[in-house]
């Protein structure tokens, strides 16, 4: 019997280990040449002057709107893939049988990484 708790606690201790290791965020970075333009995303996040960092889910697929008086605007699709430790973890989920923590770590993206990050522009400017 004291087996069988332990071997259950040590399942649910090692699965998700993507969600634990890397957590359901990332850091978003904007950079512009030149610095001091303005950032839009769609979901509603804005910064007033670039470098901006922003934090949002890893699963995240947005608009980054980067705008300058004087300048075209440019307009930067983030979406994500799987990244290589996050596969690296779901594959530890499925070797060692925590299919449930392997469920966790793709619902909550865990396994995925913003790409392009960071997003860097260079504004095309009159004058």
């Amino acid at each position: 019997m004291l087996i069988r708790i332990f071997a259950i606690s040590t399942m649910f201790l090692i699965s998700a280990c993507a969600t634990i290791a890397r957590g359901t965020n990332d850091v978003l970075v904007v950079n512009s040449t030149p610095t001091g333009a303005q950032v839009k995303m769609s979901n509603g996040e804005s910064c007033g002057n670039t470098p901006c960092t922003f934090k949002v889910p890893r699963k995240s697929e947005l608009n980054v709107l980067i705008t300058k008086q004087g300048c075209q605007p440019q307009q930067v699709r983030v979406t994500n893939k799987i990244a290589g430790s996050g596969g690296a973890a779901m594959a530890g989920n499925v070797l060692v049988g925590g299919i449930i923590g392997a469920g966790v770590d793709a619902g909550t993206g865990a396994t995925l990484d913003l790409v392009p990050n960071p997003v860097e522009v260079t504004l095309d400017c009159k004058g």
